[in-house]
């Protein structure tokens, strides 16, 4: 029998007590002062209060959310209200301790600045309790109100205050980039106020993030729906002008985008080459690789011994001679892992691979190859790719050779996902058992994972050599193939898109918020461990996973419910 659910009052103490251990967490690291001065909304909502505020509104529709399904909502507008009420309580809790006591010989960042803020514009002790109290028990009950709005409205909301977010953070951005341009001057006045959005640009992000979800989820208006239902020959002439639109505009990104946003798509494009070569093994085949990075480097070094001009130089070739021999060490150094792991499987196999990776890393920081690879001072002077007269020379042209490659390995990993060796790979991954028992030979079918993974990766190594003019050992880290893995894990093990998805999210986004350096990983492991939470699956599933993950039966309306579940063979 279930056991009955329940909530109570001690449920809601526990949520409040997290959102106030939270809250003073984020005060405690310095994000609150740090963000002080960084404005979202017009000079009145800066990002340190969201960051204060947050960790209430989000316990608080959690406890109302798990509250309403149990009792009245009601109820669960009290919980959230109990929930930040007790979240407030902690803040104003340090705010007492910070002048009555000095916290800064401890904690560092509780300067009297930062309890000046805490003080949130009141002039005495008893007014600034007041006011922590009041804000979060009115922010807590936002966050129940957000809990009892209907599913498709709420995803609505979130949409529109993440785009209104996201716009305010790269105000400093958007006037670099397009500041000079006669065009984005007008738009700009209108959408930015001196510090942050301005109320019209607030009213505009928040209802276009709304509209384009509302769109998104509409079955009436998917473009997709209505092009499924077109007739075959119609279907391919607006998928080709898809195409052809889509790439139109990606060529034009860099001279629209300019040098600095052009550099941060280049860094994206290589972590996008790598992630479809890591999505083969991990997501394809089920083969754990955390010593990606090795073949990664290999590709990288390979070219830059090849063509450097500095005082390692040996032949001196170009770039594009050099390419196909960093490519393929790299798949040979892929096939050499694979056979002493053929029988390793889970956890055995991931740790030989991070060995690989590390082993890698030490040979070339080594003396021994030092006359050859640099050791610790790499190589350098390695020259740019050219054809012709045009040189790739800068991001801007950088850009136009990591999107040939992005197109190249993706169209290969589209072509085999569905060929008979990427199913022979899903198949292994499913259960090698029962693959080999179907007749697919295990050997041959690791080993060429292995190889073409590593393959893409000495593409990417081979673009970065080119990209950077040097090379260096702690380019070459263990969190590099973490950082693959994650992007992949985000995006959705197995799925294409998911790898470009997860590259812009967990890559693009920190570099365009190099600003706040200092919490760039902190917002990288709060978003990992929220992926983990809420959407398991990543945000662009494949098929078999999302099948697997979700917590509906699939075929159940097929299946009589007498009918007894038949044995897996």
């Amino acid at each position: 029998m279930d056991k009955e659910l329940k909530f109570t009052w001690k449920d809601m103490l526990k949520y409040g007590v997290i959102a106030g251990v939270v809250a003073i967490y984020v005060i405690l690291v310095g994000m609150v002062e740090a963000f002080n001065e960084r404005y979202i909304i017009a000079e009145t909502i800066n990002l340190g209060q969201i960051a204060l505020f947050s960790p209430v509104f989000l316990l608080a529709y959690f406890a109302a959310n798990n509250a309403r399904k149990i009792k009245s909502s009601l109820f669960a507008i009290i919980t959230s209200i109990v929930v930040g009420l007790i979240g407030g309580a902690f803040v104003a809790g340090l705010l007492v301790l910070g002048t009555h006591m000095n916290l800064r010989a401890v904690f560092l960042n509780v300067s009297p600045e930062l309890l000046d803020i805490l003080h949130l514009g009141q002039e005495g002790m008893a007014g600034a309790i007041a006011a922590n109290l009041i804000i979060s028990a009115t922010v807590g009950l936002l966050g129940g109100l957000f809990a009892l709005m209907p599913h498709k409205w709420s995803n609505a909301l979130l949409v529109g205050l993440s785009l209104v977010l996201l716009m305010g953070i790269l105000q400093e951005l958007m006037t670099i980039t397009f500041g000079n341009k006669d065009w984005y001057k007008p738009i700009g006045e209108f959408i930015y106020a001196k510090k942050g959005l301005s109320w019209g640009g607030t009213a505009l992000f928040l209802v276009l993030g709304i509209v384009l979800n509302l769109w998104r989820s509409s079955d009436k208006l998917r473009p997709g729906k209505k092009v499924a239902k077109l007739p075959r020959q119609q279907q391919m002439a607006v998928q080709i002008v898809a195409m052809l639109l889509g790439l139109a505009i990606l060529l034009a990104l860099p001279k629209f985008l300019g040098s600095y946003p052009s550099e941060i798509l280049t860094t994206v494009g290589i972590y996008i080459i790598m992630g479809l070569g890591l999505n083969i093994v991990v997501g394809f085949a089920g083969l754990l690789d955390l010593g990606y990075v090795a073949f990664f480097a290999i590709g990288a070094y390979t070219v830059g011994i090849l063509t450097t001009t500095g005082k390692l130089a040996t032949v001196e070739w170009n770039f594009w001679m050099a390419l196909p021999v960093a490519i393929f060490l790299a798949m040979m150094a892929g096939v050499l892992l694979g056979i002493p792991v053929l029988k390793m499987r889970g956890d055995y196999l991931a740790i030989v691979t991070l060995g690989f990776g590390e082993i890698i890393r030490v040979v070339v920081l080594s003396d021994w190859l030092k006359p050859y690879i640099g050791g610790a001072q790499g190589i350098l002077q390695i020259p740019k790719p050219k054809i012709g007269n045009f040189v790739f020379k800068g991001p801007q042209q950088i850009y136009f050779l990591v999107l040939a490659g992005i197109i190249i390995v993706g169209y290969i990993a589209w072509r085999l996902r569905d060929a008979r060796v990427g199913r022979a790979w899903k198949a292994m991954r499913e259960d090698e058992d029962v693959a080999e028992a179907m007749g697919i030979h295990l050997v041959s079918t690791k080993l060429l994972a292995f190889a073409t993974g590593a393959a893409f990766a000495g593409l990417a190594g081979a673009i970065f050599a080119a990209k950077l003019g040097s090379i260096f050992p702690h380019s070459f880290n263990l969190i590099v193939s973490i950082n693959v893995l994650s992007l992949i894990i985000v995006g959705g093990i197995g799925s294409l898109p998911g790898v470009i998805v997860g590259a812009l999210i967990l890559v693009g986004l920190p570099e365009l918020l190099r600003e706040f350096a200092d919490f760039r990983m902190l917002f990288y492991g709060a978003l990992l461990v929220a992926m983990m939470l809420v959407k398991p699956e990543g945000f662009v599933p494949e098929k078999t996973h999302a099948r697997e993950l979700s917590e509906k039966e699939p075929f159940s309306s097929e299946i009589e419910p007498e009918a007894p579940a038949r044995e897996t063979i």
